[in-house]
């Protein structure tokens, strides 16, 4: 039967949700925090009914990758929104000096260790970039990134397996230039 999780139970599961919405906007704050809420929403509201097939993590990353895909598809119709939207983003950034300080202190933060690895992790193919996350960042086991990610346990194993080799490669050839 049907049940609608408590605000704590979200609650304890945002940052870990905020990171996967992260990797499903392709690093776009604005849209994953968008995605989340109406994620969240969804939840909240029985719209997405969870009913306990899989742990209640696992049905809220499903959720959320499914609100991202239909926000992309939405997107991609609406091209002209969009460029208006990124014309709007800029000029706000350029006049919020805030803003410009908030991003230079980020970057700084950031080693060059860590932008080769995020640069190898986001030229695999998406299916093992989504596994890799879902396993290093959000401690899921390979059961529970295959429920989020609607595929079996083998097929996940496969993009785990094939994701961890290519980034080892990669990694190896960064450590000998």
């Amino acid at each position: 039967m049907p049940s609608v999780p408590s605000l704590q139970q979200l609650e304890s599961l945002h940052a870990g949700a905020f990171g996967w919405a992260l990797l499903c906007c392709e690093r776009d704050r604005e849209a994953a925090a968008d995605v989340l809420q109406t994620s969240y929403a969804r939840v909240l509201s029985g719209g997405a009914a969870f009913e306990g097939r899989s742990e209640l993590r696992a049905f809220l990353f499903g959720v959320v990758r499914r609100v991202a895909q239909e926000e992309r598809r939405r997107d991609r119709r609406d091209g002209a929104r969009l460029l208006e939207l990124e014309r709007r983003r800029a000029h706000a950034h350029a006049a919020d000096p805030a803003d410009a300080l908030d991003d230079a202190l980020h970057r700084l933060e950031r080693s060059e260790e860590h932008a080769q690895l995020r640069a190898a992790l986001d030229r695999l193919p998406t299916r093992q970039r989504e596994v890799l996350h879902l396993a290093f960042y959000q401690d899921m086991t390979l059961r529970e990134a295959a429920a989020v990610l609607g595929i079996r346990v083998g097929s996940a194993r496969r993009h785990y397996e094939r994701g961890k080799a290519a980034l080892r490669e990669r990694c190896a050839h960064l450590s000998t230039r």
